[in-house]
C-alpha cells in the first residue's frame, strides 16, 4: 500500500486527480480514505438505487458527502437514474452526479458533440 500511495501522490503533484470508485461495497474502506490521496470518492450506484425507498441507503449517502466535505473530497452519485434521486441527492448536498439520468454511455468524440450541442 504504501508504494501505490507514493504513485498516487506523484500523479496528484501532476495535477492527475484520483477517485475512489464503488465506494461502500466491496473492498472500499475508510482506511483507504484516511491513507489514499483520493480527490473524489464515488458513492456505489446500489445505495442510489433505493435511495428514495431505503432510509439505511438515504442515511449512508448523508454520511458520505459528511466525510466527504470534512476531507475536502468530491462526491459523486453513481447510477442516478430517476429525476426524484437526483433532486434528493441534491438537497442532500450532493454536487456531482452520474447514471442515465444525464445519458446513456458515450464514446468521447459522442460527448463532445453532446456538450456543444448543449451550448448552442
Amino acid at each position: 500500500i504504501e508504494d501505490v500511495i507514493s504513485k498516487m501522490q506523484i500523479l496528484k503533484k501532476m495535477g492527475i486527480q484520483v477517485s475512489l470508485d464503488d465506494f461502500g461495497i466491496g473492498h472500499s474502506s475508510l482506511v483507504y480514505l484516511k491513507k489514499l490521496p483520493v480527490t473524489q470518492i464515488k458513492v456505489d450506484q446500489s445505495f442510489v438505487h433505493d435511495v428514495l425507498t431505503d432510509s439505511n441507503d438515504a442515511a449512508i449517502i448523508k454520511m458520505v458527502l459528511a466525510v466527504g466535505k470534512t476531507i475536502n473530497c468530491d462526491i459523486v452519485a453513481e447510477g442516478v437514474e430517476q429525476p426524484e434521486q437526483f433532486e434528493l441527492l441534491k438537497s442532500f448536498g450532493c454536487h456531482y452526479f452520474q447514471g442515465y439520468y444525464f445519458s446513456k454511455p458515450l464514446t468521447a468524440a459522442n460527448f463532445v458533440k453532446l456538450v456543444e450541442h448543449d451550448q448552442a
